[in-house]
């Protein structure tokens, strides 16, 4: 096959403790979907759950060893932390039940969606998309995959982040308006779901701003905790 200009390599997400790699497709991410956090941008009443995208290019590998240099993004002076469950997907499908999403789980990790927050309320109060606001370079940081075969089914458990030491956010899986397999299975209404596809699940209360040289710790009970530090 010939290419006008040279195909883009796949991005490929790490496995813990393993060489194989998984093969990122597209990011999708549940919007307020902890109701402290809905409350506190706002959102008195529980909804439907509504998602956002971010390009698989967006991903940045964060380590369960050690933590990761994170570039500070331009063109913000208000940038938010949200640390959120990530789900895998090792198969997909359309209009998928609850159990039928179980059943496509692959594993789990811990992810950060990064967000310019200025960006975003600019965006809201002219009714404009949020990509600049969710979807700009490495505004998804995410740890290693941990295969469900180690974790089992994620329901319940601490859910934290921490900057420079101290507890920014803090709740429990059990917190989510959408748990995982519903959340999925709304979501295959919307798109047919593929391998490689992975769910950001939303963000516990909490949310706040990040400088140039603060050091993020992000941990879910269950999974193995990871870092980065804002250069």
């Amino acid at each position: 096959m010939n290419w006008l200009i040279p195909p883009a390599p796949p991005v490929a997400m790490q496995v813990l403790g393993e060489s194989t790699q998984f093969p990122l497709t597209r990011i999708f991410c549940v919007g307020r979907n902890y109701a402290a956090h809905a409350q506190e941008m706002g959102q008195t009443e529980r909804a439907d759950p509504f998602f956002f995208m971010k390009p698989a290019h967006a991903y940045t590998p964060l380590s369960a060893e050690h933590a990761v240099d994170w570039p500070y993004p331009s063109n913000t002076s208000d940038l938010h932390h949200e640390v959120e469950l990530v789900v895998a997907l090792k198969q997909g499908g359309q209009n998928l039940s609850p159990e039928q999403a179980r059943a496509c789980v692959a594993g789990y990790a811990i992810g950060i969606d990064m967000t310019r927050r200025d960006l975003q309320a600019q965006a809201k109060q002219k009714s404009h998309p949020w990509e600049a606001a969710k979807a700009f370079d490495h505004s998804a940081p995410i740890g290693p995959i941990q295969r469900i075969e180690q974790t089992g089914w994620l329901d319940h458990g601490a859910i934290t982040l921490l900057v420079n030491g101290k507890v920014r956010q803090q709740g429990d899986l059990n917190q989510m308006l959408w748990p995982v397999d519903q959340a999925i299975a709304y979501l295959s209404t919307l798109f047919t779901l593929m391998p490689g596809d992975i769910l950001m699940t939303g963000t516990p209360s909490g949310v706040g701003a990040i400088q140039k040289g603060d050091q993020l710790e992000a941990c879910i009970e269950g999974l193995e905790s990871v870092s980065l530090a804002l250069s």
